[in-house]
This record gives C-alpha cells, structure tokens and sequence, in this order.
C-alpha cells in the first residue's frame, strides 16, 4: 500500500523503509550466494570458478537495470510528495512499456555475445564450457530479472518495501532448494545453479503481478496508460541512466579486477569470485541505504520538506558507517573461518581469498558515505554527481591500483584488495564537495 514518508519522525521512516529493503536484497543476493556455497560442496576450483564468473556479469547486469529503475522510484516518490495521481499514472505505464522493450533487446544481445564476454574475461580454460552453459541460461531469464526489479521499484516509490520482500523471500527458498537438488544429487553443476537462479526469478515475478493487482495502491491503470509518455521518460532516464552508467562503471572495475585474477590462475579466479560474492553481500546495507534515501528524500522534495531529507541523509550515513567499521574489524580476526565456507576443500583458495577479503572489507565503510550521498543526488533528480564521483574513483584509482598492485605485489591478492576501498574514500571526498555545493549553490531556491 501507498505510504507518506513525508509524515513521522525521520529515524523512524528510515528503519521501517530500509529493513524489508534490506531483507529483500538479502534474498535476493542469497541467490547467488547459495549458488556458489552449494557449488563449493559438491565441486572443485573449475566449476565454483564457472559460477563466479557467471554470476558476477549477472550482478553487473542487475545493478544496472536496478540503476535505470532508480528513475521510476524516484519519480513516483516526487508524485505521491506532490499528491499529483496523474504524473504517478504516467511514470507506471511508461516504465512497464519502456523496460519490456529492454529487456528483449538485452535477452537477444547478450546471448549473440556470449563468447566475447568469456573470451573479455580470459576466463580459465577449465571453467569455459561451465560459464558458457551458465551465462545461456541466465541470459534468457533477464526479461524475469527485469520484471522484477522494475516492479519493486514502483512499490519502493509508493514507500512500500515490504511486498518485495515477501516476492523475494517466497522465491528465495525455493531456490535453495532448487540449488541444493539440481547441484547435489543431480550433479548438474554449473547447469544446475543458473537454472534454479532463473527459476526463482520467474517466481519472485509471478507474486509481483499478483499483489500489484490485488493490493490497493490507489493507481487507475488501463490499457490506455500503458504507452511512453514523453515527460515521464525524460524524467525517468534524465535520473536513470546516470546511475546505471555509474553502477555499471564500477561494476566493470570489478570485472577487470576479475580479469586479473583469471590470468593469474584458477585458484586466483576462484578466491577473487567468492571474496566478490560476499562483499556483494556486505554492501547491501549502504544499497539499503541509498535507497531509503532516495525514496524518502524525493518524497519530501516533493512535499518541499528539505530540511527533513538532510536529517535522513545524515541518520543514513551514521548508520552505514557504523556497520561497515563493525565488520571490517570482524573480517581481520576471521577472514579464513568465513572463506572456508565457500572452499572448504582447497587451501590455497582459502589463504588467497583471506588476504584478499582483509584489505577489500575497508570498503564497507568509505562506500557507505558515498552511496548515501548518491542517494540523496538521485533524490534532486542530480544523479549525474554520482556518476561523477564515481567514474572518478574507477579511471583515477580502482582500475590502475588494481593493475599495479599486481604487477608489483605478483605473490599475494592483499594489496590489490586495497584498490577498491582507496577508490570508494576519494568517491566520499567528492560527494562531501558537491554536497557543499549543492547546498550552496541551490540554497536561495529550496526552502529550508
């Protein structure tokens, strides 16, 4: 159902906003992480490999429809601040046209290009024919990948994040079980895991389309709304496109990092891929955060409530930051014990990935000030900053730090670990100039 974020203390809209977020992006992180957990019991280093890979250029994709649906959320959250019903009409029937075609297109493209992107990421030949079959099945899912992140994104808008949860949380069990049939008794590998991963999807969709039905939102949409309206898409993709250029830019560093560590061998591979995974997993606090912030903040903007989207831009960051020194002191003591889990049966993938985890973890705090930042550009309609910042920190220091640490530290994965976290403080710097300047420069048109 519609919720005013507008009204009720700022604290409090930001907990009740972020945590089904929050357990939603879990689960659906979860996918993957069970994907590479239940691999690493029943497989050796070339198949969790496979699986890395695959997965990692499917989070790359997600993040980047995740960012174009960003403009939808924010859209539809200016709407309800505004109490303007039409505006909310048009930017639901726009989206759902727009990201339908995309999908489409995206499903065909990328299976064409399926060997390119293998080849791109010199991928060990002993995981090739694996990561082939797993990117296949993948890739034909995205039209469920889609649907699902753009029909989260209407109800996050709406200030309801708790029905995605639910979508999410009733698709996640059923791709455990899924993962854990199709990989174990059934030795389907690789296979086995894509297939459960776009089962659950499809799944996730399917209660998506059945509650937006059936739940009262208080949209009037027909068959007639269902069309591109001009205003709306230039709004929605003004604010989009900026985002999914800066989360595919970063995604991309990532990649390149993953490029590295496939020529440095399949162990390499294999430790880079599961320290990846489960710092994806980590970072869903700051994404949790970057969205509340987004939706709450572009509620109040509408609403002209300024002075209350700073104060959840600061309860954000103190709340993700926090986290983030919280475990990045766990990861030093127990770096091993937690890498075990995915490699239980292959030493070497367990010390390098240690190494690896103990400097990339750092992350977790510098990230966390500049994804609440990018939230509240995004929430102005300002997301270009964040692209900013962001494309920055990759060309200036996560890309060459990553290559020179290798070239210069050729024996261990700790100092290229540090590439990320040096990246994310300058992003941080930025995004504290441009807010200065923000304020500065816009503080005679926005009410305070």
């Amino acid at each position: 159902m519609r919720k005013d974020l507008t009204q009720g203390g700022v604290y409090r809209n930001l907990v009740f906003f972020s945590l089904p977020y929050l357990l939603a992006c879990f689960l659906q992180t979860f996918y993957g992480m069970a994907d590479l957990f239940i691999t690493g019991q029943f497989n050796g280093a070339a198949i969790i490999s496979a699986v890395s890979i695959g997965s990692q250029v499917m989070h790359m994709l997600t993040v980047i429809i995740v960012g174009l649906a960003m403009g939808t959320t924010i859209v539809i959250g200016r709407a309800i601040g505004a109490k303007n019903d039409r505006a909310l009409t048009a930017a639901v029937g726009t989206s759902i046209v727009c990201f339908a075609g995309l999908s489409l297109l995206l499903t065909a493209a990328l299976i064409l290009g399926v060997s390119p992107i293998l080849t791109l990421l010199s991928t060990p030949p002993e995981a090739v024919a694996e990561a082939r079959h797993y990117l296949l099945i993948c890739f034909a899912g995205i039209p469920f990948i889609t649907a699902y992140n753009v029909l989260s994104s209407i109800f996050r808008g709406m200030g309801d994040t708790k029905s995605p949860m639910i979508f999410v949380g009733i698709a996640g069990v059923i791709n455990l079980v899924m993962d854990y049939l199709l990989i174990g008794p059934m030795q389907m590998g690789a296979v086995g895991a894509a297939l459960a991963t776009v089962l659950s999807q499809a799944v996730s969709v399917f209660f998506a389309l059945a509650a937006l039905r059936r739940f009262d939102l208080n949209i009037v949409l027909h068959r007639r709304d269902l069309h591109i309206d001009r205003s709306s898409f230039r709004t929605i993709f003004a604010i989009g496109v900026p985002i999914a250029l800066q989360d595919g830019l970063v995604q991309t560093a990532f990649l390149f990092i993953t490029v590295i560590a496939n020529q440095r061998g399949v162990n390499a591979a294999a430790a880079v891929g599961i320290v990846e995974k489960i710092i994806s997993f980590l970072f869903l606090v700051p994404s949790a955060m970057l969205s509340a912030i987004s939706t709450i903040v572009a509620q109040n903007a509408g609403a002209g409530q300024h002075r209350r989207g700073r104060q959840t831009l600061f309860a954000a960051m103190l709340t993700a930051v926090s986290f983030g020194l919280a475990v990045s002191l766990i990861v030093q003591c127990q770096a091993v014990p937690i890498l075990s889990l995915f490699a239980r049966n292959d030493a070497a993938v367990i010390t390098m990935g240690a190494d690896y985890f103990r400097s990339y973890v750092f992350d977790c705090i510098f990230a966390a000030i500049h994804f609440c930042f990018s939230g509240y550009f995004c929430a102005y309609g300002k997301s270009l900053l964040s692209f900013v910042q962001n494309a920055v920190s990759v060309v200036a220091i996560r890309v060459p730090g990553a290559y020179l640490a290798t070239r210069y530290f050729p024996h261990s994965l700790y100092p290229m670990g540090w590439a990320a976290p040096l990246g994310s403080l300058l992003s941080a710097i930025l995004c504290v100039i441009f807010f200065i300047a923000f304020r500065k420069h816009w503080s005679r048109n926005i009410p305070q």
